[in-house]
């Protein structure tokens, strides 16, 4: 690929030097996500900027800094109400390592360089304490698990939450793990896979293994649930275990075009649900907030650290979440 290059003075170039493994990331590489190839891959990072352009104030050659997947300007009407995942001033989902890109590749985090259009609005400084390896998860997994219920335990301070786990591996995961230390006076972690749920009781979350295909519904039901199964069952069930006037937030559309829903019983006890992705650069200061002052601590999921050179045979490690580093 030819080298990017300062196109314009909101421009800098990155070297990424610190790579996690998105929860997509993984299908894509086993070839379960139908986006054809060949893109550039790779998209939650850390990077040290080499070069900027005369525009750009916030960051030098040589900082370290978080580099949200998604691209945002920072300035439409969408980005100032905090919508980063829809920034009106490129095309529709643009993103690093997801080949979104309409008009242009915008590259992925195992490339040499990238370019980050809008550098003032879209870098975050690494602060000095936090490992570029723990950093690189925030602006993805960890930040989406984070905002499908740090607004409701907000408003409902303490509420019990449920989370459906399954496809969305980590997301999932960090969901229960930002419950529990943002004060759910009971998190439950329900889930088919034995692996994901030693991982919750390792994080001191209420484990359930559970066949969302014969169960349809928890015993109890809860305020705030989180649907990160990506299948229908896993839906239907977060759903039905949804308390009167609760909240369920999904994490993905689904493993088709269409996903059938149980709103008929949802209407009757006044479901909330919503369905979106995270907004990376508004939703990372929050969750890199919490990581350093030891409130959130994601690392605790990482299963394995692999070097840049290992990145094609580590990225097939069923494990939920992968590191690639320049210093491993």
């Amino acid at each position: 690929m030819p080298a990017p290059v300062i196109e314009t003075g909101k421009d800098a170039i990155v070297e990424p030097i610190a790579v996690a493994r998105c929860d997509l990331d993984y299908y894509i590489a086993i070839g379960a996500y139908g986006r054809p190839g060949p893109y550039a891959f790779g998209h939650e990072m850390v990077a040290v900027v080499r070069e900027v352009g005369d525009a750009v104030k916030s960051v030098a050659p040589g900082d370290r800094v978080i580099v949200p997947f998604q691209i945002n300007c920072g300035e439409c009407a969408n980005c100032r109400r905090g919508w980063t995942n829809a920034c009106a001033a490129v095309p529709s989902a643009a993103s690093y390592g997801l080949g979104t890109g309409i008009d242009r590749d915008f590259g992925g985090a195992f490339s040499d360089r990238l370019r980050v259009p809008f550098a003032d609005a879209m870098l975050v400084p690494l602060p000095a304490a936090l490992a570029p390896e723990t950093a690189c998860l925030l602006s993805d997994n960890v930040a989406d698990g984070y905002r499908t219920v740090a607004s409701h335990l907000a408003r409902f301070p303490g509420a019990p939450v449920l989370v459906a786990g399954g496809l969305a591996q980590s997301v999932g995961l960090y969901a229960a793990q930002a419950a529990l230390a943002l004060g759910a006076e009971r998190v439950v972690y329900a889930d088919s896979d034995d692996a994901r749920l030693a991982l919750a009781r390792a994080a001191g979350v209420e484990a359930l293994k559970v066949d969302y295909a014969e169960t349809r519904r928890h015993d109890d039901t809860f305020l705030i649930t989180v649907d990160a199964s990506s299948v229908a069952e896993g839906t239907a069930y977060a759903f039905r275990s949804t308390a009167p006037c609760g909240f369920c937030t999904g994490v993905s559309g689904g493993l088709g075009a269409m996903t059938p829903l149980p709103l008929s019983g949802s209407w009757i006890r006044g479901i909330t649900y919503e369905v979106s992705r995270v907004h990376s650069r508004a939703t990372l200061t929050h969750v890199l907030g919490h990581v350093c002052d030891g409130t959130l601590h994601p690392e605790t999921l990482t299963a394995r650290t692999a070097s840049f050179d290992e990145a094609i045979d580590a990225m097939f490690d069923p494990a939920p979440k992968i590191v690639f580093s320049k210093g491993a």
